[in-house]
């Protein structure tokens, strides 16, 4: 089993020395899913949010909370991100928007955390830009996708890595197949 290095001598939180780690490019894409009835995907389509255009503010939140993931976080190191997008499709079966986010820096440490962020903000903002039309909606599914860099190396979403013999990853189930405009909600949801 990995060391948790979040904690000290005394057991106690702290943040991880990453002084002599050597600096290399970094990546992360995390995604998620906001579950919502027809009518409230027909008024994101179509403009009708009185707020305005939800998936344009959702794209600036996801990336402002990338940026500042290290507030947010308590054990996050604050990084120099060079890359941070986000990308949304809209999908009628299931019902809602599915949200991607990349992440890149060139540094010591990963961007998982800032992709993660990214994802969740922009979907409390879809969430917040709708409330009006529908209270009911559901955020769910944020998860990491894929990482690469580091020590660690690679990461994929549904992959199975072996360590000492025992499985790590999702416990050999299959990423979701996905087709153009008709996303899977995460966690198998249909």
């Amino acid at each position: 089993m990995p060391e948790l290095t979040h904690f000290n001598e005394e057991n106690r939180a702290r943040m991880v020395d990453v002084t002599d780690k050597p600096q290399t490019t970094r990546t992360a894409t995390a995604e998620g899913f906001i579950a919502m009835n027809a009518d409230t995907l027909a008024l994101i389509r179509n403009g009708g949010i009185p707020k305005g255009d939800v998936l344009a503010v959702a794209q600036v939140a996801g990336i402002l909370a990338a940026k500042r993931t290290h507030e947010l976080v308590p054990m996050c190191h604050p990084l120099a991100l060079t890359a941070a997008d986000l990308s949304f499709t809209l999908s009628d079966e299931p019902c809602g928007v599915r949200i991607l986010a990349r992440t890149r820096c060139k540094g010591e440490t990963g961007v998982e955390m800032e992709a993660l962020t990214a994802c969740a903000v922009a979907a409390l903002t879809v969430y917040d830009m709708c409330k009006a039309a529908q209270r009911d909606m559901e955020i769910g599914g944020i998860r990491l996708l894929e990482k690469s860099g580091g020590k660690s190396g690679d990461y994929q979403y549904g992959a199975v890595r072996r360590t000492g013999g025992n499985p790590i990853g999702d416990g050999g189930q299959r990423e979701p197949q996905r087709q153009e405009g008709n996303a899977q909600a995460p966690g198998g949801r249909d």
